[in-house]
C-alpha cells in the first residue's frame, strides 16, 4: 500500500481543462469578451459625428443655410362669385409659370471653422430669364373666375433670406425694379402638415404693366445669396434650363434631375441641367396650393467633404469583432507553434490595444482626416503587438512575424474600408484565407494534448505505462 502512495496521481485526462483545445475556446471567448468594449467606441463616435453635425448647422444657419431658390413667376389675384348671398366668394391667387425658363448660377466657395469642425459656405450669383406667354390664360379655372390683372405680381422665392448679400432686382423692358418682401400667396404658403415641404420667403414687384390677358414679355432677375452646404433651384418654367459655375472641388448632385452634362475637376465645376414640361409634372398654370409637387422638380448641388471621417471610423468598428479574433488566433498560432504559454492577461492587454487603437483613429482622424489617422493609429498599434510578440515569446524572430501578419491585417481594414461595394466579398474571402492558414498551422497538433508549462517545458506524461 505504501508503494502506491509514490505513484503519480493522474491530472484529468485528455479533455483536461490545460488542452490545447481548451485554450482555443478560452481565446475565442475572450476575443467575444473584448469586442464588447470596442462597439462601445462607436457610441462616442455617435456622439462626435452629433456634436460636428450641431456645429455645422450652426455654423451654417449664420451663412444662411441650404438654399433652395424659386425663379420668376406670375402671381394674379382672384375671385369666384358664390351663388349663394350666405356664402362669401372664393378668393386666391393664380399662378403662371413661365414657358421658358433659365438659371444661370456661379459659387464661390470658403470653409469656415469652428474648433475640429468645417463647413463649406458659398456666395452665390444668380441669373434668371424668363419668357411668359399668357394666352389662354386662365387654362384652368371656372367659366366665372375673375382674374385681378391690376394687381398682378412677378415674384421669386427664397428658403432663407438673411442669406441675402444684395438687393434682388426684376427687369423687363429696360426698366429695373427692386425685389421688396410680399405676404404668402396662395399656394406657395408653407404646408404644415408636410415636414418636408420647403418654406419659400417671397419677394417680388408689380408687373401689371406688362401682364395683360394674352400678352406675351420676358423677365431678367439677378439674386446674390451666401448659403451653406446645398443649392438648388426649383424647375420654375415649363421647361427649365439652369447652368451651374463652382469652384467646389467635390460637389454632390441630388434633386428630382441630375445634370445632363456635368464636368468636375481640383479646380471646381460645371454642370447643366435640362427639364421638359413632360418630365416637370405640374401644370404651367393654376389655382390654389398645387405647388407641392414642384418640390420634386429641384435641381441641387451638395458642398460636401469627400470622406466623413465619422462614417469611416464607424464602418471600421463593423468589423472589429472579425479583427480582434484574427490578432487573438496569431498570438495563439505563435503559442502552441513556439511552446511557450500565454496567459489570458496578456490576451486581454491585446484586446485593449486594439481597442485603443479605434480611440486614436478617431481622435486623429478629427483632426487629419481618416486616411491619415489610420496610417497614425495603425502603425502604432501593428508595432505595438509586435513588440509585444516579441516580449512574449522572448524572440524576435516571433516579433518580426507578427510585424509582417499584422500589418497585412491592417492593411486589409483599411482595404475592406475603401472598397465599399466590394468590402463584403472582400472581407469573407479574407476571413477564409485567414481560417484555412489556421487549419494549416495548426494541422500536425493534437488538440487533446496538455499545455506547454511555463517557460516552454513539456508536461510529463501522465497516461498510464505498460513497464512489462
Amino acid at each position: 500500500m505504501n508503494e502506491l502512495t509514490h505513484l503519480p496521481i493522474p491530472l484529468p485526462g485528455r479533455f483536461g481543462s490545460r488542452s490545447m483545445g481548451v485554450k482555443l475556446i478560452v481565446v475565442a471567448g475572450l476575443a467575444l469578451l473584448m469586442s464588447i468594449p470596442a462597439f462601445l467606441v462607436g457610441n462616442l463616435t455617435d456622439e462626435r459625428s452629433k456634436r460636428a453635425s450641431d456645429v455645422s448647422d450652426e455654423i451654417s444657419n449664420y451663412a444662411g443655410g441650404p438654399q433652395t431658390f424659386l425663379g420668376p413667376t406670375l402671381s394674379i389675384p382672384y375671385v369666384i362669385p358664390s351663388s349663394s348671398a350666405s356664402v362669401a366668394p372664393e378668393k386666391g391667387d393664380y399662378l403662371v409659370f413661365p414657358v421658358q425658363g433659365s438659371a444661370e448660377i456661379t459659387t464661390t466657395t470658403t470653409e469656415r471653422r469652428r474648433s475640429l469642425f468645417k463647413v463649406p459656405v458659398f456666395q452665390a450669383s444668380l441669373h434668371f430669364n424668363a419668357s411668359f406667354d399668357l394666352r389662354g390664360i386662365p387654362s384652368s379655372a371656372p367659366a366665372n373666375m375673375q382674374l385681378d390683372w391690376e394687381h398682378a405680381v412677378l415674384l421669386v422665392g427664397v428658403k432663407d433670406a438673411r442669406g441675402a448679400l444684395a438687393d434682388g432686382t426684376i427687369s423687363a423692358q429696360g426698366k429695373t425694379d427692386t425685389l421688396v418682401p410680399l405676404e404668402g400667396v396662395d399656394g406657395l404658403s408653407p404646408d404644415t402638415s408636410d415636414s418636408k415641404h420647403t418654406e419659400l420667403t417671397l419677394f417680388g414687384v408689380s408687373i401689371s404693366q406688362l401682364a395683360k390677358p394674352g400678352s406675351q414679355f420676358q423677365i431678367a432677375s439677378d439674386l446674390r445669396f451666401s448659403g451653406a452646404k446645398r443649392i438648388a433651384v426649383l424647375a420654375f418654367a415649363k421647361s427649365t434650363t439652369m447652368q451651374v459655375h463652382g469652384d467646389w472641388p467635390n460637389p454632390g448632385f441630388d434633386g428630382g434631375f441630375l445634370p445632363v452634362n456635368r464636368t468636375i475637376t481640383p479646380g471646381g465645376f460645371n454642370a447643366t441641367w435640362s427639364v421638359p414640361f413632360m418630365a416637370r409634372g405640374v401644370r404651367a398654370d393654376a389655382r390654389g396650393a398645387f405647388l407641392s409637387g414642384l418640390e420634386n422638380t429641384a435641381l441641387g448641388i451638395n458642398f460636401v467633404e469627400l470622406a466623413d471621417p465619422y462614417q469611416s471610423v464607424n464602418r471600421s468598428l463593423k468589423y472589429a469583432l472579425l479583427f480582434l479574433g484574427l490578432v487573438f488566433l496569431a498570438y495563439f498560432i505563435f503559442e502552441v507553434t513556439t511552446g511557450r504559454r500565454v496567459h489570458p492577461a496578456q490576451y486581454v492587454l491585446v484586446g485593449i490595444a486594439q481597442v485603443i487603437f479605434y480611440l486614436l483613429l478617431l481622435s486623429f482622424a478629427e483632426r487629419t482626416g481618416f486616411d491619415y489617422g489610420f496610417l497614425v493609429a495603425g502603425s502604432a498599434t501593428v508595432l505595438l503587438l509586435s513588440a509585444n510578440a516579441a516580449w512574449i515569446f522572448n524572440s524576435r524572430l516571433q516579433g518580426l512575424r507578427a510585424l509582417v501578419s499584422f500589418s497585412l491585417l491592417y492593411s486589409l481594414i483599411y482595404l475592406l474600408l475603401r472598397l465599399e461595394d466590394n468590402a463584403l466579398l472582400v472581407g469573407a474571402v479574407a476571413s477564409f484565407l485567414a481560417i484555412a492558414a489556421v487549419m494549416y498551422f495548426t494541422r500536425k497538433i493534437d488538440w487533446y494534448s496538455s499545455l506547454p508549462a511555463p517557460g516552454g517545458a513539456k508536461t510529463e506524461s501522465t497516461e498510464p505505462r505498460d513497464d512489462a
